[in-house]
């Protein structure tokens, strides 16, 4: 297949977008602007040198250089450009529905009240909803490098926010943050309605997944790429139906796989594991979805049977309901259908 029919092909495929960090999403631009807009110096003194810091040798380095850019976002307009910007970029690569992370520990510990970060967030996403077509699910994640107890006190700081939010997550710097040190605030989080969901098995071993699900109880792992470690826990996955949501342009670059074609993800759908596709912090890694999915399609050199099963399995491992589900994986069939 020639590359410039693969990406029209991926452009055509409508897709979910499961493992997303808003925060993540921050493009130079627009963090330059919103800084000046907040009379903010950043360390970089242009666009171009803030890309070029964009250079990681793993996750640490990555979230060093992330969390300095989030302290640019101080009002309530601040948190729906962010926002907004990232809608109307996955718009035009044919995303239509998005289940999206927000940290909101890496502000309220800056003193930005937690009602200023969701209120941008969630106007912008329900904007979205009417003007772009767009369906979303919103997750708050916890940050594992922090206690135990600040995550409660975030969870405190939700309750007023319940009906906006769908679920928790647990993300950041993985190694020596096991999920088990996270398991009585994901139990009072599913006491309160929330879905569970968390980082695992990015850089982590293979046990931080076990523990993800037999501590944490969650229902769909984000990354998971050590599963493949452990056959026992592969099989677990299978007939659990439990998704991963694979982020493949973020491993290159966080250097969880040395290059594009060592990604698992073909393995993990050949073993029929519920894997997905997604692209994690697309600012900072060098592709939202659709070229996350062209450059694994391309290393991998993945068939359109492949390409639909990813699309499938997208809308099989979200929170949408079943009727939506359904409606969603017939579009995608069809789709594929009117390329043969």
């Amino acid at each position: 297949m020639k590359l410039s029919e693969l990406q029209k092909i991926i452009q055509g495929i409508p897709k979910t977008e499961l493992h997303l960090h808003i925060e993540g999403s921050f493009e130079p631009e627009l963090m330059f602007e919103i800084a000046n807009r907040n009379n903010i110096t950043l360390a970089y003194d242009s666009v171009e040198s803030l890309k070029k810091a964009y250079q990681f040798n793993n996750l640490q380095e990555f979230l060093d250089i992330y969390y300095l850019g989030a302290q640019v976002l101080l009002k309530e307009q601040d948190f729906f450009d962010l926002t907004w910007a990232y809608l109307t970029k996955v718009h035009s690569q044919n995303v239509v529905h998005v289940e999206v992370f927000f940290d909101p520990q890496t502000h309220t510990d800056r003193g930005v009240p937690f009602s200023v970060a969701i209120t941008g967030i969630h106007n912008a996403l329900e904007k979205a909803k009417v003007e772009l077509n767009i369906s979303y699910k919103l997750i708050m994640s916890y940050l594992r490098h922090l206690s135990e107890e600040s995550a409660f006190q975030t969870l405190e700081s939700s309750l007023p926010f319940k009906h906006w939010i769908d679920g928790v997550g647990l993300d950041s710097s993985e190694l020596g943050n096991p999920p088990s040190k996270f398991k009585n605030v994901f139990e009072a989080s599913a006491t309160e309605g929330f879905k569970l969901v968390a980082h695992a098995g990015e850089e982590g071993p293979a046990d931080y997944i076990w523990e993800a699900l037999d501590i944490l109880k969650i229902e769909r792992i984000d990354h998971g790429n050590r599963c493949l470690d452990d056959n026992a826990l592969v099989q677990r996955l299978i007939d659990n139906k439990i998704a991963l949501t694979l982020c493949p342009l973020s491993n290159l670059e966080l250097k969880v796989i040395k290059k594009m074609e060592d990604h698992p993800v073909a393995k993990m759908l050949e073993k029929g594991i519920l894997a997905t596709i997604n692209s994690d912090d697309p600012a900072y890694f060098g592709g939202y979805m659709n070229e996350n999915y062209y450059e694994t399609a391309k290393a991998l050199n993945l068939n359109n049977n492949q390409l639909m099963q990813l699309a499938i399995n997208g809308f099989e491992a979200s929170w949408l309901s079943s009727d939506d589900k359904a409606t969603h994986i017939a579009t995608v069939k069809t789709y594929f259908n009117s390329l043969n």
